[in-house]
């Protein structure tokens, strides 16, 4: 007696179609899973035969083989356990296997036959849907396969609930579509005084979606603006949403099957590892800049990092994904996140605050600072330096604009590119900070004094082609804020305020 259950591998972020065939044949009692299976999977037939007992099914004596096919793949993952135990039901009559071959089958099994959630359901549900096939997932993320527009889904809570199902006793409703809450960020702009530059710095990368490196004594408030940078971002596109929540599926952090419209917002240690920042590890799961797709990644005290780490970033941040390569596996993960970044002059903290110098200043600067390579500062669009506050500032001053009345004018700032990339008949890009080649010349509408100023600057600091052309997209944003059609001297200004060295404080 066979049958045949189809279901899916992960490599990465692709999935990839697994054929799971069973054999049930006279002989001494067996049950063997091949098709290379990791010890999860090979864990399965203990899951699957204690769930058959809770609901008082007679496992069957007999020698069971299972072939996960094709052979060469690598199969990791607890989501077999449903496809294992459909196709044991099958085989015994008790499910219609013609009617399951329609759907894709994943899910893991408790011993009491509850099904319990697994990562992807949602890229599962994607390909699934562009295959014309249902799917049979876990009743809690029944609401993420749904918005991957599938026609047929059984969101089954448990086993027994499944058979009954295919059996036509009862019948499992269609599952919702859920979205999480937009977040109402309590940090607001408002709460910092002072640093009035600081926050322009903020609105300008916000509006442009441009990295920024954040230079100053402690507790001048670095990550205080770096919190409140979410809350000056517009939510999510339906199309930037699902990215970022297929990113989150294949992780296991897309929480109850809701879609999340809110920005990521990541803020790894300075401890972390290569692989957790940019991807890897033993079962080469998605990283810190993956998982900041489309929204922030925050890296306090930058020079602390692991200097392999960073200098990692440097292809994410050119090509807004990183490529993982190991000996067993090759994987791409989309990594399009905004760099902010926050660190001290120097290892004390004080370099350039006098009375607080230590001994070694100004080398202790120089040095700590070399920590820094000069590749990946010349990927980082704008480097500021925010000052120390003093108790006047705190106690003194009022309070400056809301997040609220910021956010109005980066989202007006954005719709204007998007109005531009449309009318250049561009539509994958959102905005300048992705910019590129003679779409940057089309875009940036540079007046004359403006291109000279730009030209003079350049030869003067000796700065790079990509410092230019960074510089270029910085102003194109600066003039959006201010709804001009060009980019003005005062534009380029600005932009090449934001471009002085790190030990140019203040």
């Amino acid at each position: 007696m066979q049958a045949r259950i189809n279901t899916i591998a992960f490599s990465g972020m692709d999935v990839l179609d697994v054929d799971l065939q069973i054999q049930m044949t006279s002989g001494m009692p067996a049950f063997t899973i091949v098709g290379l299976p990791d010890k999860t999977v090979a864990e399965s037939k203990e899951r699957v035969r204690a769930a058959f007992e809770a609901i008082g099914i007679s496992f069957p004596a007999k020698r069971i083989t299972i072939n996960l096919s094709p052979a060469d793949l690598l199969k990791e993952g607890s989501h077999f356990d449903l496809a294992i135990a459909c196709a044991l039901l099958c085989v015994m009559q008790i499910l219609p296997q013609e009617e399951l071959a329609q759907y894709l089958v994943l899910g893991e099994l408790g011993l009491d036959n509850t099904i319990m959630p697994v990562n992807g359901v949602l890229p599962v549900a994607l390909h699934a849907a562009r295959d014309d096939k249902g799917l049979v997932c876990p009743e809690i993320q029944g609401s993420e396969a749904a918005w991957g527009g599938l026609k047929n889904i059984v969101a089954a809570p448990t086993l027994l609930s499944l058979i009954n199902h295919f059996k036509g006793i009862q019948t499992l409703p269609y599952p919702t579509k859920k979205q999480q809450k937009l977040f109402q960020n309590k940090l607001d702009l408002s709460d910092i005084k002072g640093q009035e530059n600081a926050k322009r710095a903020l609105e300008v990368a916000a509006a442009g979606s441009h990295n920024m490196l954040m230079i100053g004594p402690p507790g001048s408030g670095k990550s205080m603006l770096a919190s409140r940078l979410t809350s000056i971002l517009p939510p999510l596109t339906p199309q930037e949403a699902l990215e970022t929540c297929i990113i989150h599926s294949v992780a296991g952090e897309l929480k109850n099957g809701e879609l999340n419209f809110n920005r990521p917002y990541r803020d790894p240690h300075h401890n972390a590892s290569m692989p957790a920042l940019v991807g890897g590890g033993k079962k080469a799961k998605p990283g810190e800049i993956s998982l900041a797709h489309n929204g922030v990644l925050f890296l306090d005290e930058l020079p602390e990092f692991n200097r392999a780490a960073l200098e990692a970033l440097r292809q994410p941040l050119e090509n807004g994904k990183i490529t993982v390569s190991r000996a067993e596996y090759h994987h791409t993960y989309p990594a399009r996140f905004q760099l902010i970044a926050a660190m001290n002059p120097c290892k004390c903290g004080y370099l350039g605050q006098k009375g607080q110098e230590c001994p070694k200043a100004p080398k202790c600067g120089v040095e700590y600072q070399a920590k820094i390579s000069g590749p990946l500062l010349d990927r980082i669009d704008m480097h500021i330096y925010v000052p120390s506050v003093t108790p006047w500032d705190i106690f003194e001053k009022e309070k400056g604009e809301s997040s609220a009345t910021v956010l109005a004018r980066v989202i007006k700032a954005r719709e204007i590119q998007k109005a531009r990339f449309e009318k250049l008949g561009i539509k994958h890009l959102l905005t300048n900070s992705q910019l590129f080649g003679d779409l940057l010349e089309d875009a940036v509408n540079l007046e004359v004094d403006a291109r000279q100023l730009l030209i003079d600057f350049a030869d003067k600091v000796k700065l790079s082609a990509r410092g230019y052309h960074r510089t270029l997209r910085l102003a194109r944003t600066i003039a959006d804020l201010q709804n001009e059609n060009k980019v003005l001297k005062m534009h380029v200004a600005e932009a090449l305020s934001y471009r002085r060295t790190m030990q140019g404080q203040e």
